[in-house]
């Protein structure tokens, strides 16, 4: 056995937001290292950094499902696949599972070392490239567990089990996920106006925050021009409408006092409606400014539609202002109450009639 070198290590594939600097750090569910070794065995130690809420991995060998497993603090060593065919080459991916946990006072994964007994083979670049820009949706929460259950905890989210994976496995695609369950364009699903991705958008993972995390590159501006996407796939909105039926939330800071509102009719108030609108709108900007060569595919409606024609409008006034035409909206399954999960959430048969239509619209974009 011995550790892959640094030319080793110039071969191996690095998926998700990373500050470019080893050892790897991995903040966001459905960061991955993947390689492609001819060997018998393969073995890679991590560092489980977290207080709280436990952290998932799920490893892959020729695109197939072979282990799903709760990592331990501290660092580890895992054995990815022992007496294989040492003469054939095997495709391997290690994805972290788990959702970025600001509500953990610290929570990141790196990836320290990886042994074989073998030899490390370049693995090809994939000639399309996406981004998902989500919330708990993205995050794949429900995906795992019973029909009903209700704990919050990373046992039951999957970066594995979701559309995101099934639509970049079907397009053969490279992807990296941003995604935070809760989180919404303009507000959280409570109101709270400091939960929103936009907001954290343009660094490496900008809603873990405190001095260990920035320690690890949290909040360095993340590159884009390094990190080039093909499309933005931008799924918000959900926790947006939930807003609206839920109590005013007050910044503990400020004293501020923020509330969405419904009229009688159980339409959007003109003051709430135009505090979303301004917020989607200046999402979209920034993600095109950030992007210029993407383009830029909103979907929703997974678990419900009434925003719908909020985001119509947005993008409409987007493309008015911007003359964009790398742009648009595109609707997906509502789920049932036969492709629910666990947490009331979307479940793996939902994110797969999601993905089908996803795929399907991305092979139109790019003529597939």
């Amino acid at each position: 056995m011995h550790t892959f070198t640094k030319d080793e290590w110039s071969l191996v594939r690095v998926h998700g937001r990373t500050d470019g600097t080893f050892p790897i750090t991995f903040f966001y569910s459905g960061s991955a290292v993947e390689c492609n070794v001819k060997a018998a065995t393969l073995q890679i130690t991590v560092n489980a950094v977290y207080d709280c809420f436990d952290q998932w991995l799920t490893i892959l060998i020729d695109g197939a499902f072979i282990s799903r497993q709760m990592l331990a603090k501290g660092e580890q060593t895992i054995t990815v696949f022992r007496r294989m065919n040492p003469d054939k080459i095997k495709n391997v991916r290690i994805i972290k599972e788990t959702e970025a946990i600001p509500e953990d006072s610290v929570h990141y994964l790196q990836i320290l070392s990886l042994e074989t007994d073998g030899e490390v083979c370049p693995v090809e670049k994939r000639p399309l490239s996406l981004e998902f820009v989500g919330d708990s949706i993205t995050t794949g929460e429900g995906t795992y567990g019973a029909k009903g259950e209700e704990d919050w905890i990373p046992m039951f989210f999957s970066a594995y089990h979701n559309y995101a994976f099934l639509t970049a496995q079907a397009l053969h695609a490279d992807y990296r996920v941003i995604s935070k369950g809760g989180w919404g364009i303009y507000c959280g699903w409570d109101n709270n106006v400091n939960n929103s991705i936009p907001r954290v958008y343009g660094k490496v993972c900008g809603m873990l925050t405190g001095l260990r995390h920035e320690a690890v590159g949290a909040q360095k501006d993340y590159d884009f021009a390094a990190n080039p996407v093909d499309a933005v796939i931008f799924h918000l909105g959900t926790n947006d409408y939930s807003a609206f039926t839920q109590q005013p939330w007050t910044d503990p800071e400020t004293g501020l006092v923020y509330r969405q509102t419904l009229l009688p009719d159980g339409t959007p108030e003109s003051e709430s409606k135009e505090r979303f609108l301004a917020a989607a709108v200046a999402a979209l900007r920034d993600i095109r400014r950030k992007n210029p060569q993407a383009y830029i595919l909103w979907i929703y409606g997974m678990l419900g539609d009434g925003l719908e024609p909020m985001i119509t409008e947005a993008v409409a006034r987007y493309q008015e202002e911007s003359r964009d035409e790398r742009i648009s909206y595109l609707p997906l399954p509502n789920t049932t109450d036969e492709t629910v999960g666990s947490r009331y959430h979307p479940g793996y048969p939902s994110h797969r009639a999601a993905a089908k239509v996803l795929i399907e619209e991305l092979q139109k974009i790019f003529s597939l």
